[in-house]
Order: C-alpha cells, then sequence, then structure tokens
C-alpha cells in the first residue's frame, strides 16, 4: 500500500498554497492542526472539520483530513464533551487535520474562488476584494444576464441561489468570493462591480443590496467552498500517489 510522510506532504502543501505569506482570520490557523503518527495512506477532503465529518473519515479509514474550515475558530477549550469525543476520535484513528482557510480561497488554480468562476464560465479574472491583506477574489468584465448565471450557479453548485435582483439584468462586471462574504457588499461595490457572487449573507444585505445597485449571488456557504477541499487533494493525492476521497456533509447554508 503506498505512503508517503505527513512532514513532507504538509511541507509541499503549505509552499503551494504560501500558507506563511497570506494573511487570515485568527482563528483559522492555516497549516497542520492536529498530527499523527507521521504517515499518511489515504486523504480525506471536507469542508469543515467536526465531529461528523471526523466520523466520516474513520469510516472512509483515512488518515489524513483536508479541510477549509478548521478546528479552532471559537475557544476551542476546554476540550469536554464533544469537543473530547472529536479529538479522542482523531488520536485513537489516526487522523492527522490540514486546514487551509484564505490560502486555499486566494489560490489561482486549486482555489475556491477560481474553480466556481471556471465552473460558471466566466474568463479574463482579475484580481478583486481586499481581506487580510491580500486580494482574494476573482472579478470578470462580461455580458451575462442575470437569469442565466443563476442558473449556471446552480448547475455549478447543485443548488438553487438566492439572488438579490438589485443591478441591472445584464451583468457586465462579476466579483466572486466564495463562501461568507456577504456582510461586505459596500467593498464588493466600491471596485466596481454590479454583480456580486458569494456563500451567504446576513438579512439586512438585502436593502443594502437595493440601495448599491447590485446584484448578490447566494450560492452557499459550503457549496462554494466544496470546489478546493476537491482540488487540493486530488493534487496531493496524484502528487504523492495517494487515494483520497470527499466527505460530503452539507449545512444547507
Amino acid at each position: 500500500m503506498p505512503m508517503t510522510s505527513l512532514t513532507a506532504l504538509v511541507s509541499y502543501a503549505d509552499k503551494l498554497l504560501k500558507t506563511a505569506d497570506i494573511g487570515d482570520y485568527g482563528g483559522a490557523a492555516n497549516g497542520l492542526q492536529v498530527e499523527n503518527s507521521g504517515q499518511v495512506v489515504r486523504i480525506a477532503a471536507a469542508v469543515d472539520a467536526s465531529l461528523a465529518t471526523v466520523k466520516l473519515a474513520i469510516e472512509a479509514k483515512a488518515d489524513l483530513m483536508i479541510v477549509h474550515h478548521g478546528l479552532f475558530w471559537s475557544p476551542s477549550h476546554p476540550w469536554t464533551g464533544k469537543k473530547y469525543e472529536l479529538v479522542r476520535l482523531l488520536i485513537e484513528n489516526n487522523i492527522a487535520v490540514y486546514s487551509s482557510h484564505l490560502p486555499l480561497d486566494a489560490h489561482p488554480k486549486l482555489g475556491n474562488n477560481a474553480l466556481l468562476c471556471a465552473a460558471l464560465g466566466l474568463k479574463k479574472l482579475s484580481p478583486f476584494f481586499p481581506s487580510h491583506g491580500q486580494l482574494i477574489g476573482l472579478q470578470t468584465l462580461t455580458s451575462v444576464s442575470r437569469d442565466e448565471l443563476a442558473i449556471r450557479l446552480a448547475r455549478a453548485t447543485g443548488s438553487q441561489p438566492r439572488v438579490i435582483a438589485g443591478g441591472p439584468k445584464t451583468c457586465g462586471r462579476i466579483g466572486v468570493v466564495t463562501g461568507g462574504a456577504g456582510g461586505d457588499l459596500k467593498t464588493a461595490a466600491a471596485e466596481g462591480v454590479d454583480t456580486f457572487i458569494t456563500g451567504e449573507g446576513p438579512h439586512w444585505t438585502y436593502a443594502l443590496a437595493e440601495e448599491l445597485g447590485l446584484n448578490v449571488f447566494y450560492g452557499g456557504h459550503y457549496a462554494t467552498e466544496t470546489f478546493g477541499v476537491k482540488a487540493l487533494s486530488a493534487h496531493l493525492a496524484a502528487k504523492f500517489r495517494l487515494p483520497w476521497s470527499f466527505l460530503d456533509h452539507p449545512t444547507g447554508l
């Protein structure tokens, strides 16, 4: 059975994603979050590191989880109850956890934004949307109807988007930032886009989108961020000749 060292795989992934150079939220803790015994035989990709996905990783017989949302977003102590169960299962089943948040969002080939744009048929992309010291999204000049774009987004994610039709019926400048960027509509509008595609946003963004003259597409936080972990895991699996699988645990959000 093929295997590789955890150290070698993590070192390669950190360089590939430029983990040390990308700013992020403090709780992101990008990189290796949990070690295992030192070898990797099977990779499992998941959007979220949670008790449910750890159990799925055990079923898949994986010893490395590649995730977009890691373990440390909020205060993670004390390790009791369900938190203890999660840690216990990781250790007892020799499962390492590698997390990549904004580095994976921003990657030009394996990133959530690049891959969602490709799935939408958007081309001639340029960097867009500042966050934590770098531009993490992508934008393009094009001409596509709002209705057609909604169809493409539903096809790409497998779920119907929520559309705030605050802008023109024909989208001319589209910005894409996967995940939870809905609270930053002003940032998107300030860069001149008339249409903004992201995962989710608060209730009050409906009125704000209308005031800004902005079309907003909420494709789902989970649904817009399955692309990166799949692509990264497939890349690492090919590089190190390992099997991999995707642990689908949709939130519907």
